[in-house]
């Protein structure tokens, strides 16, 4: 007998919506994805979680959060960070279709968003360019990329 299917759910939520236990699996993703894996030593939690306007996009599978990205609001543009997929979960296009319903939803303002420069490729499939010399921020060498605001819905 074979084990009951279960289908990868997106869902989108300011962190005080959010139940708890989910919000510490999606933040634990980014902990184990930035600082443990890539080796990046900065202050993921930064605040900009908690703020009223910023919203974490996220695929659950059961119980399980696979897949995370943040947007953020800024004086005249929106910002997506934070983009990361649990190691068990690559592959099955998951950071892909969060990007891609974060350009459905708020497509209509301009997206910015600071890459890592290996994946500015990646990031071009969904209409960013990039917009700047290269940087390098925590021994890793990022871009930044910009996707113009398409007319509104």
């Amino acid at each position: 007998m074979s084990a009951p299917q279960t289908t990868v759910e997106y869902h989108v939520a300011h962190a005080a919506d959010m139940d708890p236990v989910v919000l510490y699996r999606l933040l634990r993703i980014r902990v184990d994805v930035f600082v443990v894996e890539q080796t990046a030593l900065f202050a993921d939690l930064d605040g900009r979680d908690i703020d009223s306007d910023t919203l974490l996009a996220w695929a659950q599978e059961g119980d399980e959060v696979l897949a995370t990205i943040r947007i953020l609001t800024e004086d005249d543009h929106l910002v997506i960070g934070r983009v990361a997929t649990a190691f068990g979960a690559r592959g099955r296009g998951l950071a892909a279709e969060l990007i891609r319903r974060a350009v459905d939803e708020h497509g209509h303002h301009e997206l910015r968003m600071e890459a890592q420069e290996r994946l500015a490729g990646w990031y071009g499939r969904f209409g960013f360019e990039v917009s700047g010399p290269s940087y390098v921020e925590d021994d890793i060498l990022h871009v930044p990329m910009t996707r113009q605001a398409t007319a509104a819905p």
